[in-house]
């Protein structure tokens, strides 16, 4: 409504108080008596880039399109450009100087120091943040994946490596070779776990790392690059192991968190979260220990078992869509993907290697004369 409000003032002033001699541009002192005199709420985050824009010009002016996009909280390449030459006159205040703050306000304020690396961005989040939508994805795609598990748990009777059961990989939701042709389990196999401890790695990651992203990027990016990991993952394990089952959402968990660390690292300089290089080993750590538990399972199963254990392939893969795709996603806060070459060069990478896994799923199976496990 206030966004509305401003805009309404603005287009209407424009063509005569405003811009009298119709050159399209405006100085802020001017659009500042305009807020002053409608009483009209303006963010102070907006204010700050309103100035940064005006100093970034010669004539210390802002152009219509400018004023409106700011006030309408759309923001491009050119526009973060302009706002990082003007910044340098600016004080040089940050969120941590404030007071007063609520419980949900500090950890507005805690999610913007992880997730940006620049100040301006943090305040532009800062001041911007609804709380409506929530971010309900991670936390609906977690939940779910306890649920499943606690479901297999009670009924198969076993909490720990639920995949030497004979009855686990009867489920529709795991991925199997043999069941190729029904696709949604190259999906759902993310609800499937092999047993506590991989599901609580998975879950403490998509909570501590998937959440704030998706406060900061919101639901359809972060949505998108996690079931992209997903997807990538379950295609991976169906070119490279052939005859091994996958369950874990180990395949987005790591398109989340690689494309989080490869943001830190690319702007170290920026990123002011506490202790960040401390995290950055453990985090590392505890990945590299979640792949090389993976990978002994996969070939030397501590228990007997009827076949093939899940494979580790989709960790990886993951890793690759976060480094390239999520990376892209996270260096674009608050501008438009498609008005990128880099993000269509890696959509057009993604969609490439889903067409070539395809056709290798309906061909090279029986072309190679693979030997599959007999389908539960």
């Amino acid at each position: 409504r206030a966004h509305s409000q401003i805009l309404g003032a603005v287009q209407e002033g424009w063509s005569g108080r405003l811009d009298p001699d119709n050159t399209g541009f405006i100085g802020v002192e001017t659009f500042a008596s305009l807020v002053h005199s409608h009483e009209l709420p303006l963010d102070p985050a907006k204010l700050e880039m309103l100035v940064a824009l005006a100093q970034s010009n010669d004539e210390g002016q802002i152009c219509y399109q400018e004023l409106v996009d700011l006030i309408s909280s759309k923001r491009s390449s050119s526009f973060k450009r302009a706002i990082a030459n003007g910044q340098r006159a600016l004080p040089r205040d940050v969120l941590l100087d404030e007071t007063g703050l609520g419980f949900y306000k500090r950890f507005v304020r805690y999610v913007a120091y992880e997730i940006l690396p620049c100040e301006m961005d943090r305040r532009w989040y800062f001041y911007q943040h609804r709380t409506c939508p929530p971010p309900i994805f991670m936390a609906a795609v977690t939940l779910t994946q306890i649920i499943v598990f606690l479901c297999y748990g009670a009924r198969l009777n076993r909490w720990v490596l639920q995949t030497y059961h004979p009855e686990y990989m009867k489920s529709p939701l795991v991925y199997h070779p043999g069941h190729r042709a029904r696709a949604w389990r190259f999906f759902t196999y993310m609800f499937m776990h092999v047993g506590l401890e991989q599901l609580g790695f998975n879950a403490l990651l998509q909570l501590m790392i998937g959440v704030p992203l998706e406060m900061v990027h919101g639901i359809l990016r972060i949505s998108f690059l996690y079931l992209a990991g997903v997807l990538a993952g379950s295609l991976t394990v169906s070119i490279t192991d052939m005859r091994a089952p996958l369950v874990g959402g180990s395949g987005g968990v790591y398109a989340l968190c690689s494309a989080h660390l490869a943001n830190v690292v690319m702007n170290w300089a920026g990123m002011r979260c506490p202790y960040k290089l401390l995290r950055m080993v453990l985090a590392l750590v505890c990945m590299s220990s979640e792949v090389g538990r993976a990978v002994w399972l996969r070939f030397s199963p501590p228990l007997a078992a009827s076949g093939p254990q899940p494979s580790f392939m989709a960790h990886l893969a993951g890793a690759i869509v976060g480094i390239s795709m999520g990376l892209t996603i996270l260096r674009s806060y608050e501008e438009n993907l498609q008005d990128q070459c880099v993000w269509w060069v890696v959509l057009l990478s993604y969609a490439t290697f889903l067409v070539f896994a395809v056709f290798w799923n309906i061909f090279a199976y029986d072309l190679l004369g693979t030997q599959i496990p007999p389908p539960p």
